[in-house]
């Protein structure tokens, strides 16, 4: 048995999970909802405040589809209930960000002309100092991937250690050139 798999995800109070046809599984909590369907062949049981998942055979297929599709249920849970965080430090002379008109990250990050970026539906981004870009959401993919999209505009840069990282990531630094 998968590791992951068999584990049971306990649902709080104040949340609703609910399996429909063709395992579309929806997650209703105070932060809001999430719909997701899963692949046919898992599945997928509510009951008792717990949910599990189980598998038809020990093929490779379904043991990777095991563990998949339980990580994405918590997943889903823990969105719904505390939400998701991932927070983009920006180093670098004249390097900031700002917000313009609720919808729109701008990001100077020495190029001619301010990167904008259009944030999603879903996601809320708040910018306590013009260095720090932290990104909300109940949904981790769609966190994940918009901070990835933000890092992308300048990735930081191993000689001075300029560009956009997320908090706690170490950026191995390299030597320069040296004068003879």
């Amino acid at each position: 048995m998968s590791r992951v798999g068999r584990q049971l995800i306990s649902v709080p109070a104040g949340v609703t999970v609910t399996v429909a046809a063709n395992n579309l599984v929806t997650v209703k909590g105070p932060k809001g909802t999430l719909e997701f369907t899963f692949h046919n062949d898992m599945t997928i049981d509510s009951a008792n405040n717990e949910i599990s998942v189980t598998r038809p055979s020990d093929s490779l297929k379904h043991r990777a589809l095991h563990g998949t599709t339980r990580a994405l249920l918590n997943n889903m849970v823990k969105g719904v209930t505390e939400g998701y965080t991932k927070i983009l430090d920006i180093k670098g002379v004249g390097y900031r960000a700002s917000l313009k008109e609720g919808n729109i990250l701008v990001v100077s990050v020495g190029y001619s002309n301010p990167v904008e970026v259009l944030i999603p539906n879903g996601l809320t981004v708040d910018i306590p100092v013009n260095t720090e870009v932290h990104i909300k959401g109940i949904d981790k993919q769609a966190v994940g991937e918009f901070a990835a999209n933000i890092r992308k505009i300048r990735q930081p840069e191993p000689y001075q250690g300029k560009g956009i990282r997320y908090r706690g990531e170490f950026v191995r630094r390299k030597e320069g050139k040296t004068a003879k």
